[in-house]
């Protein structure tokens, strides 16, 4: 909670640094006792309820959004195992052997709060609000899934320590499924309802979206949720494709006994990842505007998933190309992996779209019939520049 606290205030200097402003820097040294501020200010306010509200959904919909996004941290280990006097102590809340498809299972029900916030408001902006989620989640949430399947196929196993483990001998898996990665990142995105994929709470549409109606502690519930739930998504960005705690160009954290030393290492290793991504969040909502939402559908449906599909039949035949040629999963077997991905980042990049989907000129028109209308618009502005001349 402190952590979601602060990346709200990380949020508000960040963004102040980009615009060339000061941000919160009144309460306390440098500001950072404004979160504490705007807590109390939050547990003081009035509640208020919409006069035909669904009362018991409403009041129950910010719990909703808010628990998933708190639990979804349990799985994800962020150091090496701590050696104690009671024995091993593993750096992780709960070691499940489901891993991370309890997070993607679990991050997933955060919609329902969402939902029912829109519709329980009674209020036309907050149900638009709750729909466009829930279609975007939808969308993005196979995706997403999808982009895991890789890392599945190159560890074996779904137990978060494993795909780190296998990312120490092999290498990043941003390197060897970078567009998996690509993939991952984007869906993250869309996941956190975060720009440019806050269409959910547009504020130029639907007022506030679906907390419209929502005050007080009800109202903070929701970006808390979306805050945990962007360093849920960068937490586990950093450990499927970034090597977790892993530190990096050396084998000494994997190799002998475990050590504070090395607890303390690895934790700052995957907390500077994680920071890093958080960053990469707030860098990326200062900076892009939103879709419209065709496109941001259009990306989801005809771009994200294709690619995905095919995706997983590339590598999964790769892998099992490699397997069967007896290379070792090792340095040549993930350079294999690094080459084939290069050539599909490339065609990706330059080949795929160009423009056509997810441009911000983007229409349904056709070429040609987008043409005869430039020539239909040309052809009255030259007879109205001749008109001009006679009179």
């Amino acid at each position: 909670m402190v952590t979601v606290a602060y990346t709200t205030f990380a949020e508000r200097r960040v963004s102040a640094w980009i615009q060339d402003r000061h941000g919160p820097n009144r309460v306390g040294p440098q500001g950072v006792l404004q979160v504490i501020a705007d807590g109390v200010k939050n547990f003081m306010k009035e509640e208020t309820y919409p006069g035909f509200a669904n009362r018991t959904l409403f009041i129950l919909a910010p719990g909703l959004a808010f628990l998933p996004a708190m639990l979804t941290w349990a799985v994800i280990p962020f150091g090496s195992p701590l050696p104690t006097p009671w024995g091993r102590i593993d750096l992780v809340v709960a070691d499940l052997p489901v891993g991370f498809l309890f997070t993607l299972a679990i991050s997933s029900v955060g919609v329902y709060g969402i939902v029912l916030a829109g519709w329980s408001s009674n209020n036309k902006y907050a149900l638009l609000g709750g729909l466009r989620s829930s279609a975007q989640m939808v969308s993005y949430e196979i995706a997403m899934g999808m982009s895991t399947v890789c890392v599945l196929l190159l560890s074996g196993n779904v137990t978060l320590n494993t795909v780190i483990q296998q990312q120490s001998h092999m290498g990043w898996n941003a390197l060897l499924l970078s567009v998996a990665c690509f993939i991952f990142l984007i869906a993250a995105f869309a996941e956190t309802n975060r720009v440019p994929f806050d269409l959910p709470e547009a504020e130029s549409e639907l007022v506030a979206g679906y907390h419209t109606e929502y005050s007080a502690m009800k109202y903070s519930m929701f970006p808390i949720a979306e805050y945990a739930n962007m360093i849920t998504a960068s937490a586990m960005m950093a450990t499927l494709f970034f090597g977790g705690w892993d530190i990096p160009f050396t084998q000494w954290d994997n190799t002998g006994d475990f050590t504070v030393l090395k607890s303390i290492l690895t934790f700052g290793s995957f907390a500077t990842k994680v920071v890093f991504f958080i960053f990469f969040y707030i860098w990326i909502r200062w900076t892009l505007p939103r879709f419209r939402y065709d496109q941001l559908m259009s990306l989801g449906w005809k771009v994200l998933l294709p690619i995905a599909l095919i995706y997983v039949v590339v590598i999964a035949t790769a892998v099992v190309t490699l397997d069967k040629a007896g290379v070792v999963r090792g340095p040549l077997f993930g350079g294999v992996l690094f080459a084939i991905n290069v050539v599909l980042m490339g065609a990706i990049l330059l080949v795929l779209d160009r423009g056509r989907i997810i441009s911000p000129a983007y229409s349904r028109l056709d070429r040609g019939r987008v043409q005869r209308l430039r020539d239909v618009s040309s052809g009255r502005r030259t007879l109205n520049h001749a008109a001009d001349k006679g009179a």
